[in-house]
């Protein structure tokens, strides 16, 4: 008897909204309204940093705690050629949050670009628009990313904080920056005319900063290879790029290790066998035998 399908997805969605609505709700509750401009009268009205949380996706503020995103703190330095240790404290417990999950489930569960190639992706089959697979390396953006920092220290600046699709809405709301916002919709057209996932998979440096980090976190998929028909749902599913999950289901290994996994649960919502699921190891070795859960599973729901 099969399981009802998993619901990976909509949970991943309910998440990324949340994330998103939270970080325009900041400005918004302080009296902000669309393009940085205060409504009201001539009285005194709040700024975001009066609240208990404000902030973009880049530098947050949550109480007396700054946090700072790890590839933001790395071009500040390289634009400033200077160390700054508060930038470390910062961007410490970020590191340690998806250093211990999984490094890019930030592109898989935060991420607001990823959800907006979503709703893409929904559109472009409506409409039946043909795109290639792959057109880029996927390991591209890992050059990216040092080219940002390159880059940064060359003109002073950190340069992909400065167009960064990820906080368009919110400098949008905030500041009235359209930089952000441009930088999106070139990102959609993109992905509507020229290549599925290219800039996810290929071509966004904070996702190859990510990568680089992406085999240390603990969450995983794991397949039942007893269960796996291989009919290759999971892979045309799959968000980060089809081959990451080839050792997987071809060659014997029981998770998908590759630090390009978004541990975003696509794969786990296509499989019509259920075989794939999220499981917990480290570096080396599993905590859980995907072969054991799934005899475990397949137990409790024939009772």
């Amino acid at each position: 008897m099969k399981r009802a399908n998993a619901n990976c997805t909509r949970v991943r969605r309910a998440v990324q909204i949340l994330v998103a609505a939270l970080f325009v709700a900041s400005p918004l509750a302080a009296g902000r309204a669309l393009f940085g401009a205060a409504r009201g009268s001539e009285a005194p009205t709040g700024v975001p940093a009066d609240l208990p949380f404000w902030g973009t996706l880049s530098s947050s503020q949550v109480g007396p705690v700054t946090l700072l995103d790890p590839f933001a703190a790395v071009q500040a330095m390289a634009a400033s050629l200077s160390f700054d240790p508060a930038w470390l404290v910062a961007a410490a417990p970020v590191v340690a949050f998806y250093g211990l999950v999984r490094a890019r489930s930030f592109c898989g569960w935060v991420c607001p670009v990823n959800l907006v190639l979503e709703l893409v992706d929904a559109l472009r089959r409506k409409l039946r628009i043909e795109v290639a697979e792959r057109v880029v390396a996927r390991r591209t953006k890992m050059g990216a990313a040092l080219g940002v920092v390159v880059g940064s220290a060359l003109v002073g600046i950190p340069l992909f904080e400065a167009v960064s699709p990820l906080s368009a809405l919110n400098k949008l709301v905030v500041v009235g920056s359209f930089v952000g916002t441009i930088a999106l919709a070139l990102i959609v057209a993109a992905e509507l005319l020229w290549g599925h996932r290219v800039w996810c998979r290929s071509l966004c440096p904070l996702g190859g900063f990510y990568q680089a980090l992406g085999r240390v976190g603990v969450v995983r998929i794991a397949i039942d290879e007893r269960a796996c028909t291989r009919c290759g749902r999971c892979k045309k599913a799959c968000l980060a790029d089809p081959e990451i999950l080839d050792p997987a289901i071809y060659q014997g290994r029981r998770t998908v290790d590759a630090g390009d996994c978004m541990v975003c649960g696509a794969c786990i919502d296509a499989c019509p066998e259920r075989a794939l699921r999220y499981t917990a190891t480290v570096p080396g070795s599993n905590l859980f035998d995907s072969s054991t859960l799934s005899a475990a599973n397949d137990k409790e729901v024939s009772r």
